[in-house]
């Protein structure tokens, strides 16, 4: 989300009209033929870099200025900021310059990066590539005159190789992987050669190489690694370094070419029979290129793990150690996965690794690509990696939710292996409590992930539970809140502690009472099981409302309604014949319908969704309205009261509409009549309280829709029991009364009125013919279908047609 002025300027960007952007381009193209760069120029080219980069079409500019960009581009003289963005407004806009670029390749290390980066962006396919593809092999084969090229050339080496795996043959692939062998394994051991001024009165000379050191300030006994330093590096080093940064992508691309290719030659040895003899034989050298590269990558990622053990005496070489352990096991996972034999070579290494980690929070980042092996290659290596993802989900997101980067890590972690965690790891489903507290804490920049990962969360066993947590979400974030504020704060300080403000300070009291401390442990439990949900929520409730307000809980309480959705159609889709599951389902949207933590536009919100699912529900399994029968017409009949009015007026639309819909004995031979009428006599005394018409009485606070609802309601169980006709006309004829009163009229509109007399005039006229109505009120359950409503023969259209004339000739039969 950018700031307010930053909205501003790429609206305006965007919003240019081309006109004006032909009369800017000509400006520009008249300063990038003077001779000297002025700061003009370059305020200029970043305005129209801005503007072509505004839009998600490429802009097409003038045919003369794109070719001048292209040559400010390949111009090694040109003040590099010039070139980047030159580089950035080619990339962007249109015509594409791909051929007219890849024409001469440059022999500039910088020149031929920004080129590459056009070409890779506007290239359509494999054969637009090729003429670079070809210029940087023959830049790795070659040793040019600056030294720089190769180093340039391996990144977009890795790219080009990852969007087009078979651009490379096999001969080429061999190359790449011999250089790449020589440049990760055999850099040399000493430092580069710095200059010396050599004091006032003599020149200046070469000081001598000085050894390189262990980030513990050891000397280093092994080969060259990036934990490996120096203050200079010579070319093979710096070469090094580009070669470890790109091997995991190359990695990957590699068994996507061998595939290509044939997998392996066939000339060559299996796989796995190589590595055995890489292990153990003296000398590696007898592998193929391919092989030997994993060999030597291998080694490497074993020798950077060594490393990372040493206790570092600059804070940024630590962080550099974290950043290599987490590389060194996702590139030794991959090679795992390639070659299934250095599996067994690689468990003593990685579970030491996990054992030193374990614990630690400071290295919380690197336990995931642990998992990540584990996961992969536990069942080959015969591993128990339980523990390994009882402690992960468990500790990280317990204490680390408000880390962003691990967050978001965490759950790319559980996305990527959502399927295998179901099925093999027991506690993954059982700690959605846990994983929450990230979306908690990250609403806004999880939603997306959450929306993908939570139906893998759901559980027979769990999905009320899961259900309930949704609900409770805004709860989670306030006392997530409170916790992170609590542990900053000491009680005794309460000059901190007032400065929270009022309403945060009595929150914070709250948390630290001994009599509360049930509710937020149940709140903040880190896993499921401990059941569904407490009795006490409306405390909780109160005692967190002073955070209602609170950004984060705000934020938090948006995302609900979007989770309902994707929970609710996931377990009618996954669980739809579990009949036990949907009876919990029905009664935790009628319990928590009223219990709901009171934010503003939350609570509505979240009555939609219900309505919406409630319905669903019910039609999926009509028999639901016979089960809870009890709780629906306690629900339903209680809307007589103002709080009930006011608060879950929503929901108490569906609960009406819905045993009218499906409260008949085509849906469940359990509808007996005298099961109708109970039902009937209910919402008949609700229709009663609240159309009733006192001088004494207060406005009515309720809706005209719930009026309109109920009539049609009572109508339909009535045709359902014929005996019941004569009672609910006699309270539609009310209906007018009521409407035209004066204190109605007051408070609803003409329209509102209208609504109310014509509904109630249309089914007296229905109910003067019983089988009529029944056909029209209460259709048979496939009534819905196309055939019905298409077809001309069928009944459907014909009785409508009855229907219609009908009413008609008795349009004056109300009743006054």
């Amino acid at each position: 989300m950018y700031a307010a002025a930053t909205e501003s300027l790429i609206k305006q960007a965007s919003e240019i009209k081309e006109e004006e952007l032909q009369r800017f381009c000509g400006r520009i193209f008249k300063l990038l033929h003077t001779k000297d760069v002025s700061g003009d120029t370059v305020d200029s080219l970043q305005r129209l870099n801005l503007i072509v980069s505004a839009t998600k079409y490429a802009r097409e500019l003038p045919s003369d200025l794109v070719r001048k960009l292209q040559t400010v581009l390949r111009s090694s003289s040109c003040p590099e900021q010039l070139q980047v963005l030159s580089s950035s407004i080619v990339r962007e806009s249109s015509p594409p310059s791909v051929h007219s670029l890849c024409s001469d390749p440059s022999h500039d290390s910088r020149t031929f990066s920004h080129v590459a980066s056009v070409v890779l962006t506007q290239a359509g396919n494999k054969e637009d590539v090729m003429p670079l593809c070809h210029h940087l092999l023959k830049s790795l084969e070659s040793r040019l005159s600056d030294g720089q090229i190769p180093r340039h050339a391996l990144p977009v080496l890795s790219k080009m190789s990852t969007v087009y795996p078979e651009i490379l043959t096999d001969d080429e692939v061999n190359l790449v992987s011999r250089k790449l062998v020589d440049w990760l394994r055999y850099a040399s051991m000493q430092q580069g050669a710095s200059m010396s001024s050599g004091g006032f009165f003599s020149g200046p000379r070469t000081r001598q190489p000085a050894p390189l050191t262990e980030v513990d300030g050891v000397v280093t006994g092994d080969f060259f690694t990036v934990l490996c330093l120096g203050q200079s590096y010579t070319e093979d080093q710096w070469m090094n370094m580009y070669t470890f940064s790109m091997i995991k992508s190359w990695l990957c691309a590699l068994g996507v070419m061998c595939c290509a290719v044939g997998a392996d030659d066939r000339s060559e040895v299996d796989s796995s029979v190589m590595s055995m003899v890489s292990a153990t034989s003296s000398s590696s050298r007898l592998l193929p290129p391919k092989e030997r590269l994993r060999e030597k990558a291998f080694e490497y990622c074993q020798r950077l793990i060594e490393q990372s053990d040493r206790k570092a005496l600059k804070k940024t070489d630590t962080e550099l150690q974290k950043a290599c352990i987490v590389e060194s096991v996702s590139v030794m996972d991959i090679i795992c996965g390639e070659d299934p034999s250095y599996v067994y070579r690689a468990f003593p290494c990685i579970k030491a690794l996990y054992g030193r980690l374990n614990g630690d929070l400071a290295y919380a980042r690197a336990l995931l690509p642990i998992a990540q092996f584990y996961l992969n290659h536990s069942e080959i290596a015969a591993v128990d990696s339980e523990a390994v993802f009882c402690q992960l989900f468990s500790h990280c997101p317990a204490e680390q939710f408000n880390e962003p980067m691990l967050a978001f890590e965490f759950v790319q972690f559980c996305l990527l292996n959502a399927s295998v965690l179901q099925d093999r790891v027991t506690n993954y489903r059982q700690s959605f409590p846990n994983l929450l507290k990230f979306l908690a804490w990250n609403s806004s920049g999880l939603i997306a992930e959450f929306v993908e990962l939570l139906p893998s969360l759901i559980a027979p066993d769990t999905a009320i539970e899961l259900l309930h947590t949704i609900l409770d979400l805004p709860c989670l974030a306030a006392a997530l809140d409170l916790q992170q504020r609590s542990a900053c704060y000491q009680a005794s300080d309460r000059t901190a502690w007032d400065q929270q403000g009022a309403k945060v300070a009595a929150c914070l009291d709250a948390f630290r009472q001994p009599s509360y401390r049930g509710l937020f442990l149940y709140i903040l439990r880190p896993e499921a099981g401990t059941g569904d949900t407490i009795d006490r929520l409306k405390m909780l409730h109160e005692i967190l409302a002073d955070m209602a307000e609170s950004p984060r809980v705000v934020r938090c309480a948006q995302v609900v309604p979007v989770l309902l959705h994707v929970y609710f159609n996931t377990v009618t889709q996954v669980r739809k014949a579990d009949e036990k599951m949907m009876n919990q389902l029905l009664l935790v949207l009628l319990e928590r319908s009223s219990q709901l933590y009171n934010i503003k536009t939350f609570n509505v919100e979240v009555q939609k969704v219900f309505s919406t699912h409630l319905q669903a529900l019910c039609k999926l399994h009509p028999p639901l309205i016979v089960d809870q029968s009890r709780e629906i017409l306690e629900l339903a009949t209680s809307s007589c009261c103002t709080v009930l009015c006011r608060v879950t007026v929503l929901n108490v639309y569906t609960q009406v509409w819905v045993i009218g819909e499906y409260l008949s004995v085509s849906y469940d031979p359990r509808c007996t009549v005298e099961r109708i009428t109970s039902f009937f006599e209910s919402l008949e005394a609700v229709l009663f309280e609240i159309t009733q018409v006192r001088q004494s009485a207060s406005p009515p606070s309720f809706s005209p829709r719930l009026i309109t609802v109920l009539m049609t309601t009572l109508a339909k169980l009535a045709t359902r029991s014929q005996d019941l006709i004569p009672r609910v006309s006699l309270c539609l004829s009310k209906m007018r009364t009521f409407a035209c009163s004066a204190i109605v009229m007051t408070c609803y509109s003409e329209e509102d009125t209208e609504e109310i007399i014509t509904r109630a005039h249309e089914l007296i006229n229905l109910l003067k013919l019983p089988n009529v109505a029944q056909f029209v009120l209460a259709p048979s359950a496939g009534g819905d279908g196309p055939r019905w409503h298409r077809d001309t023969n069928a009944s459907l259209p014909q009785g409508m047609r009855a229907v219609s004339g009908l009413l008609h000739r008795h349009s004056s039969s109300l009743p006054t």
